[in-house]
């Protein structure tokens, strides 16, 4: 009898942040596979007697690489167990979600999505930085600061237009790129910019800057992954609006 594949998003940290499906299935799965953005708050609604396989997935750092995480999934509902594939932050959203099921499929396994509040939307909120706003961003880019073979080449004319937020996952190690990339684009070294870490927890950090002294500023933060960076006039919200301590 094949079993089942729940693909969970955890959210951007915040336990209270997951969704009520989240958390019946964590309480009744076989076997949980995790990656390291997953905080241990969420964990702690994970069954007793279920075994917890730790998946990594740290920048340059995987205890599973991705075809490894594909077979060990198809391996598990073979067993016919009933497995959560549990990711931070929303599956589909910088996840690799997608590629996780498209192997779920080849197999003829079932399964499931439950989304997560994506990290643009979770961490934002705790750092009191809206996306939108009428007077500053009519529209919001996400783009991940590294793609998959390992470069940061990105639509930098379309991340430098006005009146728009955008914000980078897993852009901390490519700031600098990031910084003087938009510079170069045409992006004035006086927009303003939010680097994030440890959104929606207690260990949380915001510093902000412009695209001209956020290097450094992060530098002198001894800022740490995981981290989101938001760009955009809406960062000048945040020392207003800023709620969680």
């Amino acid at each position: 009898m094949s079993g089942h594949v729940a693909l969970i998003g955890a959210g951007p940290g915040d336990p209270d942040l997951l969704t009520l499906r989240a958390v019946r299935l964590l309480e009744k799965t076989d076997v949980i596979v995790y990656d390291h953005l997953v905080s241990s708050g969420v964990l702690d609604f994970v069954s007793p007697q279920a075994e917890r396989i730790y998946a990594g997935k740290r920048r340059n750092e995987h205890t599973l690489r991705q075809e490894e995480i594909n077979r060990l999934l198809v391996k598990l509902a073979q067993q016919g167990k009933q497995v959560v594939r549990l990711k931070g932050g929303d599956p589909f959203i910088f996840g690799r979600g997608g590629e996780e099921l498209e192997a779920l499929v080849a197999h003829g396994i079932s399964f499931e999505v439950v989304p997560g509040i994506t990290a643009a939307s979770g961490v934002s909120s705790y750092a009191g930085i809206p996306l939108t706003h009428r007077d500053y961003a009519q529209r919001c880019m996400f783009v991940a600061g590294h793609l998959k073979n390992g470069t940061t080449d990105l639509d930098w004319s379309a991340m430098v237009r006005p009146q728009q937020t955008v914000v980078i996952y897993m852009g901390l190690g490519g700031l600098p790129y990031i910084s003087r990339s938009m510079l170069e684009h045409g992006a004035s070294p006086d927009l303003p910019i939010a680097v994030v870490q440890d959104g929606t927890i207690a260990t949380q950090k915001v510093v902000t800057g412009t695209l001209a002294t956020i290097v450094q500023k992060v530098q002198e933060a001894h800022l740490q992954s995981p981290c989101l960076t938001i760009v955009g006039d809406v960062v000048k919200l945040h020392h207003t609006l800023a709620w969680f301590k």
